[in-house]
């Protein structure tokens, strides 16, 4: 990984976290155990304090940072989609930022709630517990229905178990000049597909 002391702070990564290669920490950054880090994620830490809880994910492109004396957190098992921007915010447990959403400073993300893709969550904004939040600028929509909420547990755990996967197999390779005869495929799981709607 990318990793970057600055003013004599320097990044925790707790054992039992996974952060791609191509990720970059900065400064306060931390990183608690079973947590992952996608490739291409900035987490920038030369202001404010950037926290990923137990079990959490900020996925591929994403950028976490905040004003001084501002926390940017990731609360346990919450879920940042692919490109999403937190910043000076905080993401309740179990709550989902869908991909390329914007959380703003002092907003706040209930427990179990989702942000949908593309959403703009306006600073100072306190989203309550089980609801979907859409729009620009984000406006609740309705309340989750249990099965929405334990499919985004469920998607949650894929991450969970894609950081053993990463720790135990990742590694750079040589692509291949052909596809290989009888090449297997990674699982599968039609469970994991969007099951709410705006």
């Amino acid at each position: 990984m990318n990793c970057y002391e600055i003013d004599g702070l320097v990044p925790v990564v707790e054992e039992g976290a996974y952060v791609h290669p191509t990720a970059v920490l900065i400064g306060d950054v931390i990183v608690e155990r079973g947590a992952y880090i996608g490739p291409l994620a900035s987490l920038r830490g030369d202001f404010g304090r950037i926290q990923v809880q137990q079990h959490a994910n900020v996925q591929d492109n994403c950028v976490m940072h905040g004003f001084p004396d501002a926390d940017t957190l990731v609360r346990p098992w919450g879920h940042v989609g692919h490109g999403a921007i937190l910043h000076g915010c905080v993401v309740g447990e179990n709550a989902l930022v869908g991909m390329n959403a914007v959380v703003m400073d002092g907003a706040e993300v209930g427990e179990n709630s989702i942000v949908a893709a593309h959403a703009f969550v306006k600073a100072e904004m306190r989203i309550p517990a089980n609801v979907l939040v859409a729009g620009t600028p984000a406006r609740v929509m309705r309340e989750l229905r249990p099965e929405e909420i334990e499919w985004k547990r469920q998607g949650t755990q894929t991450y969970i178990d894609l950081v053993g996967r990463c720790l135990l197999s990742l590694r750079p390779a040589t692509p291949l000049k052909t596809v290989e005869p009888d090449r297997p495929r990674l699982f599968q799981h039609a469970d994991y597909l969007p099951k709410y709607k705006a």
